[in-house]
């Protein structure tokens, strides 16, 4: 597996990447000191995971996972502990407290090296996310909406809804903004999963319960937990079509 070890400190650096090379399943791939140096450094060598220090000048950890389109795994190091709840909403996969025990850090590679055992699993059984690199169900995005951070699998999005220069991403009871178009969005996102029902609404097509006529020739569609999302006439045929057998 492949690391990135991310931390604005030299000597914080090189005694993690030391206590790295005990484990010989583990390449460091290289090293960063600050969150724009690290965000250049993923983009060109993604890393399966990144040791990503929380408290560095101008940005911190979570700015950095806010500006990446690909998240690859996260494993907080840090000298505090009070960033450990917000470190879990973002699904970190471990949050290491300075200094950083050998058998702690061996505990980690273990739970690390099984998820990535599994992603592998997952791959083979969908070649389909291997060619197109679409986001499907099981991908998981990075949402920050001021100073809340969520890391979501888009099973559980059930509707992006357009919002001048944002978007609203709702899942479970959170109605988060991002700063993208729906546009952009829409591009990304597997048609096979989601659907663009109007110009201001994508669905999750799993989460459709209820289909009804609209005026016009178009489409009402009721989502599990009640939301009701109307299909402009324009894409009303092509929803049909994708729902039939």
């Amino acid at each position: 597996m492949q690391a990135l070890v991310i931390d604005d400190e030299r000597l914080a650096r090189k005694e993690l990447i030391n206590l790295l090379s005990q484990f010989e399943q583990v390449e460091v791939v290289g090293e960063a000191n600050n969150v724009d140096d690290a965000k250049e450094k993923i983009e060109a060598l993604s890393p399966d995971v990144v040791f990503l220090d929380i408290q560095m000048p101008e940005k911190t950890g979570f700015d950095l996972l806010e500006e990446l389109d690909n998240v690859p795994y996260v494993i907080f190091t840090t000298a505090y502990d009070e960033y450990a709840i917000k470190a879990f909403q973002v699904n970190a996969l471990d949050y290491l407290l300075k200094p950083i025990e050998p058998k702690r850090l061996a505990e980690t590679i273990e739970r690390l090296q099984k998820k990535l055992q599994d992603n592998v699993e997952k791959s083979s059984q969908d070649s389909d996310s291997s060619t197109d690199k679409k986001l499907s169900l099981n991908d998981q995005v990075f949402v920050k909406d001021g100073d809340r951070c969520w890391f979501v699998r888009l099973s559980n999005v059930r509707l992006f809804e357009s919002d001048g220069n944002y978007i609203k991403v709702y899942f479970d009871n959170f109605k988060p903004m991002i700063h993208k178009s729906l546009n952009a969005l829409d591009e990304r996102l597997d048609e096979k999963s989601f659907f663009r029902a109007s110009r201001k609404h994508i669905i999750n097509l799993s989460w459709v319960e209820g289909i009804e006529p609209w005026f016009n020739g178009g489409l009402v569609v009721t989502l599990r937990g009640g939301d009701r999302i109307e299909v402009s006439r324009r894409q009303a045929a092509r929803f049909k079509d994708m729902m039939s057998l």
